[in-house]
C-alpha cells in the first residue's frame, strides 16, 4: 500500500525540469550514469519516458544539466579572504561533492554545451586567481593542476575496495595473509603503522597533497 501511495502521489505530483534532474541525480547517485535510462527515470517519477523530452531533449541534454547541479555544489568564495585559502576550501569541498556524486568525475570536463553553474564556477576560480596576483598563464597552470589533482584523488577514492578505516585494515589483512610476513616489507610495514592504526581514513590524504599543491603555486607566485 505504501509504495502504490507513493507511486499516485508521485503521479499526482507536477512534472518539471527541475523534477527531473532531481531524480536523475538520485537514479545516478544510486546505480551511475549508464543505468540512467529515459524509461527508468520516467518510472521513478511515474509517468510515461516520452513525457519527458517536454523538458529535456535528450540523456546528453540531461547530463549537461546533471554536471551543472553537482558544479553548483560546490563551495567557493573568495571575498574577504586569500587564494590559497579559496583553493583550500574549493578543493575539499568538489572532493566531498564527487564522494557523493562517483558518476559524475569523468563528467565534470567532458561537457560541451555547460551550464551557466559550471561556467559560473569555473569564471570565479579564475577570478580569484587573477586577483591574487597569478598571470593568465600561470592561473591556468594553477586551475589545471588543482582540477588533475581533485578529480585523480576522486577517482581513486571511488575506486577503492573499502570506505572505513576498519574495511581498509580488513582488506590489508586479507591481501598479506597468502605471502609471506617477509615477501613485501614495504607495503606491510605501511599496512601496520599506518593503514590499520585507530582512526585511519583515506580522504585524510587528500588535503596533505592539496598543502603540498598550494605551497608550490605560492612559491612560484611570489618568483613572478
Amino acid at each position: 500500500m505504501a509504495r502504490a501511495a507513493r507511486r499516485a502521489a508521485a503521479r499526482r505530483a507536477p512534472l518539471n525540469r527541475e523534477r527531473v534532474l532531481r531524480t536523475a541525480v538520485a537514479l545516478a547517485d544510486k546505480g551511475g550514469t549508464e543505468a540512467l535510462t529515459m524509461r527508468k527515470l520516467g518510472q521513478a517519477l511515474g509517468v510515461e519516458a516520452m513525457s519527458l523530452y517536454n523538458h529535456v531533449a535528450d540523456k546528453e541534454d540531461l547530463l549537461d544539466d546533471l554536471v551543472d547541479i553537482v558544479f553548483s555544489e560546490i563551495e567557493l568564495s573568495c571575498e574577504g579572504g586569500d587564494w590559497k585559502t579559496a583553493m583550500r576550501q574549493r578543493a575539499i569541498s568538489a572532493r566531498e561533492v564527487l564522494s557523493r556524486h562517483r558518476w559524475a568525475i569523468r563528467l565534470m570536463e567532458s561537457r560541451t554545451h555547460p551550464g551557466p553553474a559550471t561556467l559560473r564556477h569555473h569564471d570565479a576560480v579564475l577570478r580569484c586567481l587573477r586577483r591574487a596576483g597569478f598571470s593568465v598563464a600561470l592561473a591556468a597552470h594553477a586551475y589545471s593542476l588543482l582540477d588533475s589533482y581533485i578529480y585523480g584523488f576522486a577517482l581513486e577514492q571511488s575506486s577503492l575496495p573499502f570506505e572505513t578505516g576498519e574495511e581498509a585494515a580488513a582488506v590489508a589483512q586479507t591481501m598479506f595473509r597468502d605471502f609471506p610476513v617477509d615477501a613485501y616489507p614495504h607495503l606491510v610495514e605501511m599496512a601496520v603503522q599506518h593503514v590499520m592504526q585507530p582512526g585511519y581514513d583515506y580522504a585524510n590524504e587528500f588535503e596533505f597533497g592539496l598543502d603540498l599543491i598550494l605551497d608550490g603555486l605560492a612559491k612560484e607566485l611570489e618568483s613572478t
